[in-house]
């Protein structure tokens, strides 16, 4: 597989400040996104997450367990996208700042049958991602990716019933859940491992009836990495080595009760801050102070002992997108901040 050396062109992150009209073109995003996931940063307001497959008219909110609903998000355009400020979604209000997390796949849908259940996938193999809906039929089956590899990290939420969303990781070969929406610990999954094919779903996971949608991704070398580390409750704390400098991660406790947390390069733009911003998937609050993390040219480093990323002996998961890949073909070397 080829090198991504732009990883821009398949990730990114924009910064923009709502204006409360009706169209708000939000440019910069380098590619028409597939899966879009905004916040607002200064107020509480619930994260609204929006993709090709489901089109761009409905919502998910991964701090609430709630069924799909109509977004403020009026179109996914061919450098970005445009959203509107109705009062009752949060993507425009004025004077709200907002981050906006941006994932290309394949900017159409089409037809899967690899697994016992029919999907409708975007799928990007070079990168590594891929959203797919389908229905669940309540038994333990298979439902396929498009990835053409085995799945690194992967989330499920019920859009049409009341649910949690299920994220899945592998802990030392052994697959574990999590809430993206709550503080649980993992815990051990009874699903079958991920194929290239396919991922695993049973009636919890899929409802007779029900209609879902899951968003997988695979490490790409160079651009992402799903993994895991043990922390050393030091200010001096675990580095973690991804093979690139990152531009986003979302890190959780895997063996405690302790909160998610996603960072990246456009909220926080230098290394020894005090002033890193925090948010939680699983909170709609805004974005919060904590020095906890350094972003360097190979990976990330912890730069405090706090339980949510680096308590002595702890156990966490990760998700990694690349600014820069360590070297890449062109030769220009990825650096610290």
């Amino acid at each position: 597989m080829a090198q991504i050396d732009k990883p821009d062109t398949y990730f990114n992150t924009v910064l923009y400040t709502g204006d409360g009209t009706s169209s708000n073109a939000i440019t910069g995003v380098g590619f028409q996104p597939d899966f879009l996931w905004i916040k607002e940063r200064n107020n509480i307001r619930s994260h609204q997450l929006m993709d090709v497959v489901r089109g761009a008219s409905v919502r998910l909110q991964c701090d609430l367990t709630n069924v799909e609903t109509s977004s403020a998000l009026n179109s996914f355009d061919s450098d970005g996208f445009d959203v509107n400020g109705s009062t009752l979604n949060g993507t425009n209000f004025n004077t709200g700042t907002y981050v906006a997390w941006n994932w290309l796949a394949s900017n159409t849908t089409a037809s899967n049958t690899d697994g016992g259940l029919n999907s409708t996938v975007s799928v990007n193999q070079t990168s590594g991602f891929s959203t797919m809906t389908f229905t669940g039929d309540g038994n333990t089956t298979t439902v396929g990716h498009g990835l053409g590899k085995t799945p690194d990290f992967w989330i499920f939420k019920n859009r049409t019933t009341t649910g949690q969303w299920w994220a899945y990781k592998t802990i030392s070969g052994v697959l574990n859940y999590f809430s993206l929406n709550n503080t649980d610990v993992g815990n051990t999954s009874g699903l079958s491992l991920p194929t290239n094919q396919v991922v695993s779903v049973n009636g919890s996971v899929a409802p007779i009836g029900d209609d879902m949608v899951c968003y997988a991704f695979t490490n790409i070398k160079g651009f992402s990495k799903a993994g895991e580390y043990q922390g050393n409750g030091s200010s001096d704390g675990t580095f973690v080595y991804t093979g690139f400098k990152p531009a986003w991660i979302m890190v959780k406790r895997a063996d405690a009760t302790d909160v998610w947390h996603i960072l990246d390069n456009k909220r926080n733009t230098f290394n020894q801050n005090a002033d890193w911003k925090y948010l939680d998937p699983a909170s709609s609050g805004a974005e919060y102070d904590n020095n906890q993390h350094d972003f360097l040219s190979n990976g990330f480093k912890m730069r405090a002992a706090g339980t949510n990323s680096n308590a002595s002996g702890g156990t966490y998961i990760y998700m990694a997108f690349a600014e820069n890949p360590l070297v890449g073909t062109n030769n220009i070397p990825a650096t610290a901040r």
